[in-house]
């Protein structure tokens, strides 16, 4: 990379940051998921960016990627373990960060979060140039487990490259996972997820975030409106959600994404849960890996 597109990461991880704590300020009982994720978006665009992946609010047990539909009513309770997960790009130049909120009123998710966030505190110091990744997971796993917790072991880190939200290397949250070396210059994103449950997650739910199978335009057929496929295709591969697409008819809106999921033009990312009853907490930067070990680029 060169010096602009570093600085273009750092533009992004500092509008990044401004929004989180925006968001950590804004979720409270009777606050609508919708709201917070919508208001995240709309400062990001203020601030003259945009979001590099729908933002995302998920409660309890939902370990990750609920996005709320256009018209989603559900709010923030009382006693909910809160995750917000937000991207932002500055020209294709992505910063993805996150948090967890407890709205118990006796605190008794903060060890949970506290877990999540020590063990990115972990990870961070063990970055650097040349180091293993399941190395930076063992360190992940071991600050989780010590507080008598349990590391999602099916969710990982991932790097970050122009227009690419998820990209090699895959940073893991257990020590037995992970092939690969860090590399000075490459942007990558840790996120400890910390759970009372099992430690694995799976898919359930309708997908709200879709993002393009192919790096080309679609092929229009059938069922597929081309102004909406036109606008897909404006976020270059981007994750998109449908409350992007506002301007159109909501129905051909769902029925141009069902027809270009059917044909593998976009594929589609359900929630993520844990076991009903359980709880997880993530806590999410993303970082240039420097000769000296690591920039947080959304402190």
């Amino acid at each position: 990379m060169n010096s602009a597109s570093i600085d273009k990461f750092r533009e992004a991880g500092r509008i990044a940051a401004h929004c989180r704590r925006l968001a950590a300020e804004r979720i409270k009982p009777g606050v609508t998921i919708r709201e917070v994720t919508e208001g995240i978006e709309a400062e990001i665009r203020r601030l003259g960016a945009e979001p590099g992946f729908p933002a995302q609010s998920s409660r309890n047990h939902v370990a990750a990627h609920y996005c709320s539909t256009p018209d989603d009513t559900q709010r923030y309770e009382v006693g909910d373990c809160v995750k917000v997960d937000l991207g932002v790009h500055v020209d294709g130049y992505i910063a993805d960060t996150a948090l967890t909120v407890d709205l118990s009123i006796d605190g008794r998710w903060h060890e949970l979060i506290q877990s999540s966030a020590k063990a990115l505190e972990a990870a961070i110091a063990t970055v650097g140039p040349g180091v293993p990744v399941h190395e930076v997971g063992a360190a992940i796993e071991r600050t989780i487990t010590e507080r008598g917790f349990k590391p999602v072991r099916n969710l990982t880190g991932h790097g970050l490259a122009r227009w690419l939200v998820h990209c090699a290397p895959q940073i893991p949250n257990v020590g037995d996972h992970g092939d690969g070396i860090l590399r000075e210059g490459q942007v990558i994103a840790i996120e400890p997820f910390a759970t009372d449950g099992r430690g694995y997650i799976q898919e359930e739910g309708a997908a709200e975030v879709w993002m393009q199978a192919r790096r080309r335009p679609p092929r229009i057929s059938k069922g597929i409106d081309p102004a909406v496929a036109a606008a897909i295709a404006k976020w270059n591969g981007l994750p998109i959600a449908r409350r992007y697409f506002r301007e159109f008819d909501p129905r051909i809106v769902d029925a141009t994404i069902r027809r270009l999921e059917k044909n593998g033009d976009l594929n589609g990312y359900p929630p993520l849960v844990e076991k009903k009853g359980s709880m997880v907490a993530q806590t999410e930067h993303s970082m240039l890996i420097t000769k000296d070990g690591a920039e947080v680029l959304t402190l």
